[in-house]
């Protein structure tokens, strides 16, 4: 379960010099990169940057069995590389948006179409896969949606109301945030990381700090961490009562849609109490945290806290009770195991399907180092096991959040980063409530960003939707998207 020893190695929220990372042919890194998979490795970022007129690309695995991230790179000075696609599938909108963003062709990726915008292409001209034969017909859903939800494009290749394929455009939320960055760090970087996806600000700021202090050496002070990991498991139980409630309002099961859609507003409250801001805006910066908690705030976010998952229990227990509910849930979207993995899963979706990942466990940084959240697993991979993992996710989060409020390290919340080190590549993971963050920073010879990658789970994990919708009724198809609940603003950056 190891890499090839020659692929330069750390922790995640650490860094190398960029001269230690090994620098192969594109053939040479291909053949890693499927080696490395093979032996149970994950492609957690791969990406491009520009050097001396040509293109290095950076591959960054993660190897959870030992904890730690392996990188190896390969300069491109032609107008095409290898793909690995077809031999690791994880890897293929990695593939496409670097031949997207540089360029430069993936040779051999069987579906080389743009990933969020067409860049010399003719405006609108876009090629989307098709099924030809008698009575087989396409159903367009988007990018303008009735609700109040982020634009997306499904187009489902269908015969009757059977689904034989989904295939989902995304780009519209492109907004530039990884080029915004570089240059950086600048008195906006904080702020551009943290609506990376709105609703994951913790966890990109948490990713983006820890970066950011890999390169500067700095160590935030416990204090810091600790509400650092509170903030990141509150915004992980908002999210999840929430989708739970609109699972239920997905199936028209009344009780706890109402319920969990006022229960995920006492969630977002506890944050705003803490910080004053129900998103977790202005809270998580280098170095630690900006605010601090007293004995008689922490005081009443446990009492709010075991309120509030009072009465989550009670509107959940109604919805796994209701036989109409497991009705719809049970055998809905299936992802299997193999599939999950082939794609490279992340967060709920993955241990829904089996795949005993998570960050907080198998790259732990921060308070996690120090004070584990049990990893919650399913191994039916349908809405039901998506639902159920939230659900166990919800108890084990709010456990934590307790027991770091009743027992907070003292001293101070933050500590001064430094200045960067120049010429070095830093990588953390985070768990995010949707699943693991990477965010990966070079630096140039004078210490400011050279590239800045980020990656979101719903980067990796819109592909399972679309398979789960593989031989499902088109009806079918609200309640998946809901039991997946993916990001397309994270997706689009």
């Amino acid at each position: 379960m190891s890499a090839p020893p020659t692929l330069a190695r750390f922790r995640s929220g650490g860094s190398v010099p960029r001269a230690d990372v090994p620098d192969w042919s594109a053939t040479e890194l291909a053949d890693q990169l499927v080696r490395a998979v093979t032996q149970g490795l994950r492609a957690v970022a791969y990406f491009g940057a520009a050097e001396g007129g040509a293109i290095r690309l950076y591959l960054v695995l993660a190897d959870d069995a030992r904890s730690e991230l392996a990188v190896g790179s390969t300069r491109i000075a032609g107008a095409s590389f290898p793909s690995a696609t077809p031999r690791c599938p994880q890897v293929h909108l990695f593939e496409r948006e670097i031949a997207e963003q540089f360029g430069v062709r993936a040779e051999g990726h069987p579906w080389p179409k743009p990933v969020r915008f067409a860049g010399a292409a003719d405006p609108g001209v876009t090629d989307f896969y098709r099924v030809e034969g008698d009575e087989v017909h396409e159903v367009g859903v988007g990018p303008v949606h009735a609700g109040v939800i982020e634009p997306g494009h499904f187009r489902f290749q269908c015969h009757g109301e059977h689904v034989f394929h989904l295939e989902i455009a995304l780009g519209y939320q492109h907004r530039g945030i990884e080029r915004a960055l570089v240059g950086g760090p600048h008195s906006r970087s904080i702020h551009h990381a943290e609506t990376a996806a709105g609703d994951t600000s913790v966890g990109h700021a948490t990713a983006y700090c820890e970066v950011l202090e890999a390169l500067a050496r700095t160590q935030p002070p416990a204090r810091g961490v600790a509400l650092r990991g509170i903030a990141l498991e509150l915004e992980r139980l908002a999210n999840h009562v929430g989708d739970l409630g609109a699972l239920a309002g997905d199936v028209g099961f009344l009780p706890t849609a109402s319920y969990c859609g006022r229960l995920r507003g006492d969630f977002l409250n506890l944050t705003a109490e803490l910080c004053g801001s129900r998103l977790g805006r202005a809270l998580v910066r280098p170095g630690g945290t900006r605010i601090d908690v007293d004995g008689e705030l922490a005081g009443r976010l446990l009492e709010r806290l075991e309120r509030a998952l009072g009465d989550t229990r009670s509107a959940v227990g109604l919805l796994f009770d209701a036989p109409s509910v497991l009705e719809r849930f049970e055998e809905t979207g299936v992802v299997p195991r193999a599939i999950a993995e082939a794609l490279g899963l992340k967060g709920p979706c993955a241990r829904a399907s089996g795949l005993d990942r998570d960050a907080r466990r198998d790259h732990p940084s921060g308070i996690f180092r120090f004070h584990h959240v049990p990893v919650a697993l399913a191994d039916s991979g349908d809405v039901f096991a998506r639902a159920h993992v939230r659900w166990l996710e919800i108890q084990r989060s709010a456990a934590f959040v307790r027991e770091r409020l009743e027992a907070l390290p003292g001293g101070p919340v933050r500590a001064a980063p430094g200045a960067l080190e120049p010429l070095r590549l830093a990588a953390t993971l985070v768990e995010g409530w949707r699943g693991e963050l990477c965010h990966v920073a070079l630096t140039d010879e004078a210490g400011r960003f050279a590239r800045y990658k980020i990656v979101d789970p719903s980067f990796h994990n819109w592909s399972a939707l679309a398979w789960a919708l593989r031989g499902a009724q088109i009806s079918d198809f609200p309640l998946c998207n809901k039991s997946f609940n993916l990001s397309y603003c994270g997706h689009d950056l």
